[in-house]
């Protein structure tokens, strides 16, 4: 058996650092949650080159006093907890005593610091866990935290870094979470020397809200409160009509610590249920507030995750809060017109009006015509006797009809149309359709002969499927799912060649930190797909233009599902994400179960479906048709 040692308290300093110190984000979070416990009601966040070069957090805090600094870089080293009973009540954001002796293992880190009690401050600097110095400083009260050169000494920890905007979206994204649970401390957020946050610290949390998000996201939440057995939830939750297609802007806080709760977020949706499209989830900033002793904060390495006592009780808190807020805020929108400025208003009293002499108009004009220039009368025509004028001809205008009813010798145009572009034809009996002749992906799309005697249509059912007999066999189509596969390949043959629709109006979509990242990481995958998009600031991006089977009113979801899918599947390869972006745009571009589709609509559509014989499956799998022959059919009934 291996001989067992006891490593050095550099090794474990390093392993330690692993679990707490994954990367920027994961510092400033710990330092930021050490400035809030100490007291502090003004923050200020700086990075350089996404945190990886350069941290400063400078706050107004308590300080710390001379003879605890260098306890404060020993691990398990910590003011907040004392005796094994503390675990029960822990109503701070940090207790182990972790956070600055990991950031110390791995870079160089310098304090300035004062207490309330200390004339002069003091200054401390240690790298990669030795001390380099700790003497006298003039600085204010509180303290001033700079790091510099994470994991430079730790090439295999490097490496797994992002690039630099990446890490610092991962930053913002930490400085928005602890403000929006901390409504009453002023936040500062520097990004290579640009500030792009400052919170009032007022401790309104609406107000905190809009200066993060925006007042476009804020003006769609309506509040939410609930109280019941020591339990407490309040915040904002948003109108069923703002719905996204993923929970990226759920915000959940226990006792104003940000978590992730599978039992909030549950609670919420059944909130909403009945109240929302099936796919769509609501929004919400919701803080839970409950005696430290119902929930175990101290289960995960980061303390994101946490274990209820009992979580049917934080279930029902807050699924009441989001029914009471729904029944209370959730209005129907008005239709508002502006009020007229004052300046339209009639004024009390008239003011005098500057009164103008205009000559009066003369009577008869020609007869005040200077002598010098004679009168001329115009001149008649007056035809020959032989000759007689020319009638004017009519040319009427040709009239091209919406849809066209003259036999064809090709019906179908020589590339794939969409399915109103099918509309402008309609095949002939007996006609061969052919594939393009252009460059082929994996998928090749084969067609065979139409028997036009063989087709009839028969109608349709509940607005979703298409009932014809065809050949013998009496075919159900689904219109969305082969409509949505049609698209689909459409967009995987011309493979963004085809130029996009410019947007009249740019479309604005506002994310969170981590979408915003990753749209920024692939924007130049989703400008190939059909859209232009660019940087927008503060989390938010603006869409130009978006390929031409997209309504502009979809473009906003469309983003949000591809960022969405983006955070999820991070490792996803180039491939694998351009055809989630032309799933996406397929499916939100296909006629909808339920939208009205007049009989010549559903007749060349299914013509045309039933010329490709590979058109079988949606995108997402699904069955586009399903065929049963007569014999079945009559042996259901015992015909045969």
């Amino acid at each position: 058996m291996p001989k067992i040692n006891v490593l050095p308290k550099s090794l474990a300093d390093l392993i330690a650092a692993g679990e707490v110190v994954e990367r920027p984000a994961s510092v400033v979070k710990e330092l930021l949650e050490n400035s809030i416990d100490a007291g502090a009601d003004n923050v200020t966040v700086e990075i350089k080159n996404g945190g990886i070069s350069y941290i400063r957090i400078t706050d107004n805090g308590c300080g710390i006093a001379r003879e605890d600094i260098r306890n404060a870089f020993v691990s398990h080293a910590t003011s907040k907890i004392s005796k094994p009973e503390d675990l029960d009540s822990i109503f701070t954001l940090g207790f182990r005593g972790e956070a600055l002796a990991s950031v110390a293992a791995v870079a160089g880190v310098e304090i300035m610091t004062r207490t309330a009690e200390e004339e002069i401050g003091s200054r401390y600097v240690i790298e990669n866990g030795e001390e380099i110095l700790l003497d006298d400083a003039g600085c204010p009260l509180g303290t001033t935290i700079m790091v510099r050169d994470l994991f430079s000494k730790i090439p295999a920890r490097m490496k797994f870094l992002k690039k630099d905007v990446s890490e610092a979206n991962a930053v913002a994204a930490v400085v928005d979470r602890i403000a929006l649970s901390h409504p009453g401390i002023s936040f500062r957020f520097i990004r290579d020397s640009k500030q792009t946050l400052i919170t009032s610290g007022n401790g309104d949390m609406l107000t905190c809200i809009r200066e993060i998000f925006g007042r476009e996201f804020s003006s769609e939440l309506i509040p939410a409160e609930a109280e019941g057995k020591g339990i407490k939830v309040s915040g904002f939750v948003s109108k069923p009509s703002a719905s996204r297609p993923n929970r990226n802007m759920q915000f959940f806080f226990i006792n104003n610590r940000l978590i992730k709760t599978g039992t909030g977020s549950a609670a919420l949706s059944e909130g909403y249920k009945n109240s929302i499209m099936v796919g769509k989830f609501p929004s919400c900033v919701l803080n839970i507030s409950l005696d430290p002793s119902m929930v175990d904060v101290n289960v995960h390495p980061a303390k994101t995750e946490v274990r209820f006592s009992d979580e049917k009780l934080i279930f029902n808190t807050v699924y009441y809060a989001v029914k009471n807020a729904l029944a209370a805020g959730d209005t129907p929108k008005q239709i508002v017109t502006s009020p007229k400025p004052d300046y339209y208003k009639a004024p009390e009293k008239k003011p005098e009006q500057l009164k103008i002499d205009v000559p009066a108009p003369k009577k008869d004009f020609w007869q005040h015509i200077p002598k010098s220039e004679p009168v001329r009368e115009p001149e008649k025509f007056v035809p020959e006797k032989d000759e007689k004028p020319e009638p004017v001809k009519f040319i009427p205008k040709p009239v091209t009809p919406a849809v066209s009813v003259a036999k064809s010798p090709e019906p179908f145009a020589e590339k794939e149309e969409s399915f109103d572009e099918i509309l402008l034809n309609n095949p002939s009996k007996k006609t061969e359709i052919s594939a393009p002749e252009e460059k082929q992906e994996p998928f090749t799309e084969k067609t065979e002969t139409f028997d036009e005697e063989s087709f009839r249509l028969v109608g349709e059912a509940f607005k979703t499927y298409i009932i014809c007999e065809y050949k013998g066999r009496l075919v159900v189509i689904d219109k969305h799912a082969a409509h949505e596969r049609i698209i689909y390949e459409k967009l995987k043959r011309e493979n963004g060649e085809r130029s996009p629709q410019l947007l009249l109006l740019p479309v604005t979509v506002t994310l969170s930190k981590e979408e915003y990242s990753a749209v920024l990481e692939n924007a130049e995958l989703i400008n190939k797909s059909g859209f232009d998009v660019e940087d927008f600031g503060s989390g938010c991006i603006i869409v130009n233009e978006c390929p031409m089977e997209l309504s502009a009113d979809d473009v906003e979801d469309v983003i949000i599902e591809i960022a969405g899918r983006f955070v999820e599947k991070k490792q996803d390869v180039m491939f694998e994400k351009l055809d989630w972006i032309y799933h996406s745009v397929a499916c939100r571009s296909a006629i909808k179960a339920g939208n009205f589709t007049s009989h010549t609509e559903m007749e060349i559509f299914a013509k045309q479906l039933l010329s490709m014989p590979d058109i079988r499956y949606c995108p997402h799998g699904r069955p586009v048709l399903i065929e049963m022959t007569q014999r079945e059919l009559e042996k259901n009934f015992g015909r045969v």
